[in-house]
């Protein structure tokens, strides 16, 4: 399969590193200095991205032209989500997009659901998500983190609504997440319950980004050949 790369950051380079190894070639590596403007991609099989929020939707409109399938590991952008979904099907493209592509995170995204199913309605647990991220990540929280809050607000009655831990509410109807940013961690996402008498957690801890970069080139080899938008769920058919 051939491959391009939308983004070529530490992402790009362990993607690319990856696919080699599983026997794809990367034939367009793009970046700022060799834009999606400039180059070929009438050979590309698959493009996957990975650049800024501001940049995601540009590069998603410019594959979706081009008739070119295209895994999007970018997140901040899924305010753009709908009228994305609308004109896919209205080119009959190809688009798969995720929060995580880790398949460790997305096992932990159905333990989260199953927990907020037990917890659901005891009130003497008060719920928190904590996400830990590089300084180099834009958007806070991020999109794993976000992902997470959506799959136990769905499942659990006693939230409506998430919210950023510094922001100012007293709803009690608000998952609170704490977002930090350090030096040189891949990312570690955990889901609290704490009551007066104990306290559950559970806790997903990269330990480098060979697993993202593993699910998206397992995303790419997936998505050749199939029309419609698409998430690491159905990859992993759960």
């Amino acid at each position: 399969m051939k491959i391009a790369l939308i983004g070529y950051g530490k992402m790009g380079k362990a993607i690319e590193e990856i696919a080699i190894s599983r026997g794809h070639e990367v034939i367009l590596k793009c970046t700022s200095k060799n834009t999606i403007g400039e180059a070929d991609f009438s050979l590309v099989d698959v493009a996957i991205e990975f650049t800024k929020p501001e940049l995601a939707v540009k590069h998603i409109h410019f594959c979706l032209d081009k008739n070119i399938p295209l895994v999007v590991g970018t997140t901040g952008w899924n305010k753009e989500l709908d009228s994305i979904k609308e004109k896919t099907k209205s080119v009959n493209g190809s688009l798969l997009h995720a929060s995580n592509f880790s398949v460790g995170v997305n096992i932990f995204f159905e333990l989260n659901k199953k927990l907020a199913e037990l917890m659901s309605g005891n009130t003497d647990y008060s719920a928190s998500i904590e996400e830990i991220h590089h300084v180099q990540k834009l958007d806070a929280p991020s999109g794993t983190a976000i992902t997470l809050a959506e799959g136990l607000i769905d499942n659990n009655s006693n939230y409506t609504s998430w919210k950023l831990a510094d922001s100012n509410s007293e709803n009690q109807n608000q998952l609170p997440i704490i977002a930090q940013r350090l030096p040189e961690v891949p990312g570690t996402h955990t889901i609290h319950y704490t009551s007066e008498i104990d306290s559950i957690s559970i806790t997903h801890e990269a330990h480098n980004r060979k697993g993202f970069a593993l699910g998206a080139v397992i995303a790419a080899e997936w998505i050749k050949n199939k029309t419609g938008v698409f998430t690491m769920k159905d990859v992993l058919n759960f």
